[in-house]
């Protein structure tokens, strides 16, 4: 068997400064989606997701970082993939992202610190300025790039999440472990 080295390279300072987090909020529309609404003639709404960025939040929860999802809207489409993804807290049609995400910490009994938050526009500012580590993806609104501790070079709904992840499984030590594990099984990451 032909042994495989992580390809994925991260600035020092950026892993240092991702280290130490024991969950991770994302945004739907924007983050897990190119922030397009698909809407069809009897009102139902279409969105696209990528495989890659719902892998990377299967292997966040498989190092015990645990995801959490935290949307303005709902749909029957994002409730389908968040359920299919296994992602047991999440929060839909929040007007207010900050007072949906602070039971969701409570209940996990996690602390801003030790929070990445993933968001594209706006109403994920309050997230973000709070959280230890905060990303945005490339086509996020300017303010939110501002603000951010790293803005990964894809776009949302193609793979912006995944390299947020694979970030945070770097910071952890997590991410060598689970590549290497793959080697073995895809179902159990080598465990």
């Amino acid at each position: 068997m032909k042994m495989l080295h992580p390809a994925a390279r991260f600035d020092p300072e950026l892993l240092l400064k991702a280290q130490g987090m024991r969950a991770a909020i994302f945004d739907v529309d924007g983050v897990l989606t190119d922030g397009r609404i698909y809407i069809g003639e009897h009102g139902e709404q279409f969105k696209a997701f990528s495989t890659l960025d719902g892998h990377g939040l299967k292997l966040l929860a498989r190092a015990g970082i645990t995801p959490l999802v935290i949307s303005g809207r709902d749909s029957p489409a994002v409730r389908r993939r968040i359920a299919d993804l296994g992602i047991a807290h999440a929060t839909y049609g929040a007007a207010d992202k900050l007072a949906a995400a602070t039971p969701l910490l409570e209940q996990l009994g996690v602390d801003w610190p030790e929070v990445a938050v993933m968001g594209d526009d706006w109403p994920d500012l309050p997230l973000m300025t709070r959280a230890g580590f905060a990303c945005a993806p490339a086509n996020a609104h300017l303010e939110v790039k501002a603000i951010a501790g790293h803005v990964t070079a894809a776009a949302g709904g193609h793979g912006a999440a995944r390299e947020c992840c694979d970030l945070l499984l770097a910071a952890g030590g997590h991410y060598a472990t689970l590549l290497l594990g793959h080697l073995v099984t895809l179902d159990g990451g080598g465990h």
